[in-house]
């Protein structure tokens, strides 16, 4: 036990130097203007002494290739981006979350030609149950301008109506990163992806906790990330393409029966909705009594990779691994990879939700789905049998390179949800920052404490959930080991 204490001590240290490698703040670009509540918006000002008093007036007064530095305070605005700033423009908050960007509307929209933006750093939330649609919006208008934009280090939070994110209409190349996601609409999600290309999500942590802010938990919310094609091809796309999903953190849901962490697909349409999709290197954990339908969905899509995530706690769902379906028009999902991930339920009660009586590892359905491989994943439901299903095509059974052992993944009914706090200016978990809490939830609950026999035989992405290089011997889920550990 001294040993394994002593592990975990090192393991701590080590992960923690992650912190400095993955989600540093971004460097000035060129010279930094300032914005503050007690400035005033003339053009001649914007300088730390003399700063712009408006978010929108200092956007159409900075200088392409700039910075835009906002004070402490909280700005009551409807913030537009619509133009192209050629040579970059860094929009930050001078002091991680201490900007509150809020509105009875859409607060931040990046539209009609918006290119080549950073906004970093912020507190963005509606401020009235009555708001009208989202929080923040990336719509590419259906044309090629809206791109090459990265929302990092921001807390995304509470949207009284739809989703907190959305990035629809063509938007391309967007970067999703570091940021902190909880309490979206009935009904909507936390992030829409929605007939878009080229989208990274990534180091974010994805959670619920309607209570602390004063909400009723109505179980409607819908899932933390969807993705998908509403419009067809009124757009530049049919289907959204190239999307990846990596190293995030989803926890302590409290949504819809009917829906989960990340779904692909979802409106029923005739063409596939997305297609070339990749989910690896996350960890999603079960900590939350309230049931949903599957932690990962596809609905009427293809080209699906999901590999290397790391799946556990009491999770109380229809599947505990996944639902694959056809709905209204949908094609036939196809080319469904799922390798390298770590199923794990502490209780034994693997994909029992709160309304069924048996338990399914797949929803899964032999004539919903077309090509699909299940290979080399890990399997853990406390020494009970793996779940099995005579209606459903997929089962561990199937998957002939499995590993059934106890990967000792730690409890997860002790989280800590870490919701922000004004007052105390850090997080519910003791953090103060984003990374430190992402980094936490990895450290307590995301690292297996198996021994070095279990290795990929498969591909592998070339990180972890930590942003650590793997080398070989390269290990199965989410976390890369770098120490040979002891066998229990």
């Amino acid at each position: 036990m001294v040993k394994l204490c002593f592990l975990s001590i090192i393991l701590m240290a080590f992960n923690t130097q992650a912190n400095n490698r993955l989600c540093l703040p971004t460097s000035t670009i060129g010279k930094a203007y300032f914005v503050s509540p007690h400035g005033v918006d003339k053009k001649e000002a914007g300088s730390r002494v003399k700063p712009w008093k408006t978010i929108n007036f200092s956007l159409s007064a900075i200088p392409d290739g700039n910075t835009l530095v906002v004070k402490e305070g909280v700005y009551t605005e409807n913030i537009k981006i619509s133009k192209t700033f050629s040579k970059g423009l860094l929009l930050k908050s001078e002091v991680p979350y201490l900007a509150t960007l809020t509105s009875n509307q859409r607060v931040v929209a990046l539209v009609k030609e918006a290119a080549n933006i950073i906004i970093e750093g912020f507190e963005i939330t509606h401020n009235t149950v009555k708001a009208k649609p989202l929080v923040v919006h990336i719509d590419g208008w259906g044309g090629d301008s809206v791109k090459n934009i990265s929302l990092r280090n921001n807390i995304i939070h509470d949207s009284y109506n739809n989703d907190l994110l959305k990035i629809n209409n063509g938007a391309e190349h967007i970067t999703v990163e570091c940021n902190m996601f909880y309490n979206q609409g009935d009904s909507d999600e936390h992030i829409d992806v929605n007939s878009v290309a080229n989208i990274t999500i990534s180091d974010n942590v994805f959670f619920n906790n309607f209570a602390k802010s004063k909400r009723e938990i109505t179980q409607k919310s819908s899932s933390y990330i969807v993705i998908k094609d509403s419009n067809g091809d009124d757009d530049r796309f049919l289907g959204a393409v190239s999307i990846k999903v990596m190293r995030n953190v989803f926890l302590n849901w409290q949504g819809s029966h009917g829906q989960g962490f990340v779904s692909v697909g979802e409106d029923g349409k005739p063409y596939f909705e997305a297609k070339n999709i990749e989910i690896y290197n996350n960890l999603m954990l079960g900590n939350s009594a309230i049931s949903m339908r599957s932690p990962f969905t596809v609905k009427g899509a293809r080209d699906i990779d999901f590999f290397n995530n790391t799946i556990s706690g009491d999770l109380p769902s229809n599947a505990f691994a996944i639902r694959i379906t056809q709905e209204q028009k949908n094609q036939k999902p196809t080319n469904i990879n799922l390798y390298n991930n770590i199923w794990s339920d502490p209780i034994g009660t693997m994909g029992q939700g709160a309304f069924e009586s048996s338990n399914d590892f797949s929803d899964t359905l032999f004539y919903q789905v077309g090509k699909f491989t299940l290979n080399h994943n890990l399997y853990w439901n406390n020494g009970e049998a793996l779940p099995h299903s005579i209606l459903d095509k997929i089962n561990p059974s199937v998957d002939h390179s499995k590993l059934i052992i106890n990967p000792h993944l730690e409890n997860t009914s002790t989280i800590v949800t870490p919701s922000w706090s004004n007052l105390t200016q850090q997080f519910d978990d003791g953090s103060f920052d984003i990374r430190s809490t992402f980094i936490r939830l990895v450290n307590f609950y995301g690292i297996p404490k198996f021994n070095t026999k279990l290795q990929i035989i498969n591909d592998f992405p070339k990180d972890d959930i930590l942003g650590q290089l793997r080398t070989a011997p390269h290990y199965i889920g989410s976390y890369h080991f770098k120490l040979d550990l002891i066998e229990y």
